[in-house]
């Protein structure tokens, strides 16, 4: 066999195996994948625009763009409602 030929198929067979053992398993794949997916469902949850309601000392209901000051009880409430309609006994 001529040497050149040698080297060449060689070379060939040197990146075929380096091609081969680089490669990244499926499962890897599949992880990497849903833990993007899952990174961007929480950004797109955290980039809705929200209004916070709770109740101050004299008893009145707020409704602010701010969140409550520490320690005071607030419910998020969503600007773009949900499709559907909500029924929750607990609000009055």
């Amino acid at each position: 066999m001529d040497t050149r030929w040698a080297v060449v198929a060689g070379i060939a067979a040197g990146i075929a195996v380096a091609w081969w053992v680089s490669r990244e398993p499926e499962a890897a794949h599949d992880a990497r994948r849903a833990r993007a997916e899952q990174a961007a469902a929480a950004n797109a949850e955290d980039a809705r625009p929200v209004l916070y309601r709770w109740t101050d000392d004299a008893g009145v209901v707020q409704v602010t763009q701010e969140p409550p000051p520490r320690g005071r009880r607030f419910e998020k409430v969503d600007i773009q409602p949900r499709d559907g309609i909500e029924v929750d006994g607990r609000r009055l």
